[in-house]
């Protein structure tokens, strides 16, 4: 492995990790709100005093520790989430020779009292910025096919001057709330003349939410290997188009992920850690 391989590496397995490790000190809230949830003697202290909730013994440890599990899970999915979308921009910025500016993109939507709210998705290749030609022709290229398969017309392609990511770990979720907004966002990424992506980093997708969404134009890469199509695979679009073996860095570490997240798992599973 090069010096330069190795750099990235540490830098971009940094970016995960440190999120990752956030998941180990989540505390469920049992409905009192806040950020910082409960502890295990706050949970015991509240579940006792509540008659109903201690003739049936619902102030047991192991409740909490079930409680502090399945927030954990969501919150580990979370997490992995967000640090991959940092390792995709921060991808982004190095193969293509782009500004941390460049790959990020947000829009201005109006509110019902008059006011704006922004809203960003998780990155984005503006053609002109990339200034290797074979680069910037390869984005194109995979620009120009990518919108063919989901019904762009061309003469709207001929006015799109680059692509918007939306980055997920998986989408087994069926929430109507999140695939109208990411619908709006398909929308509002075409007025802006950008082609909306989306990138799913395992093969976790429900077939009906990609259908819609294939249907509302956004294009949808998902975590498939061994097809050889940028089309459709985030690797082979990542290798291929974009320069960088994305496969090949979550190989070269997988160890350290998985000894992370089971490190996250035991704590969590723990009534009493932290």
């Amino acid at each position: 492995m090069t010096d330069d391989v190795e750099s990235r590496d540490v830098e971009y397995l940094d970016l995960i990790l440190e999120r990752v490790r956030v998941s180990a000190s989540y505390k469920p809230k049992f409905g009192r709100g806040g950020r910082a949830g409960l502890t295990l003697r706050q949970f015991q202290d509240l579940y006792s005093a509540d008659p109903f909730y201690a003739w049936f013994g619902l102030d047991n440890a192991m409740l909490y520790a079930a409680h502090k599990a399945a927030g954990g899970m969501t919150s580990i999915y979370r997490q992995i989430g967000i640090g991959c979308e940092r390792v995709f921009r921060k991808i982004l910025q190095d193969t293509l020779g782009l500004s941390e500016a460049d790959t990020m993109w947000s829009y201005d939507v109006p509110t019902n009292n008059g006011e704006t709210r922004k809203l960003s998705l998780d990155g984005r290749v503006p053609l002109a910025q990339i200034d290797e030609r074979p680069a910037r022709a390869r984005v194109r290229d995979w620009m120009k096919q990518s919108s063919r398969t989901v019904g762009v017309e061309p003469g709207v392609f001929q006015s799109l001057t680059g692509t918007v990511f939306e980055v997920r770990q998986g989408y087994k979720s069926k929430d109507s709330k999140r695939q109208n907004a990411d619908i709006a966002n398909a929308a509002s990424a075409y007025v802006k003349s950008y082609l909306p992506c989306v990138v799913v980093l395992s093969n976790q997708i429900d077939e009906d939410v990609l259908r819609r969404y294939r249907a509302a134009r956004w294009v949808v890469v998902t975590g498939t290997r061994g097809s050889d199509d940028p089309l459709t695979s985030t690797y082979d679009f990542m290798r291929e188009v974009i320069g960088y073996d994305l496969a090949g860095f979550f190989e070269r570490n997988a160890g350290a992920l998985q000894a992370e997240i089971a490190d996250v798992l035991q704590r969590l599973l723990d009534p009493g850690g932290t």
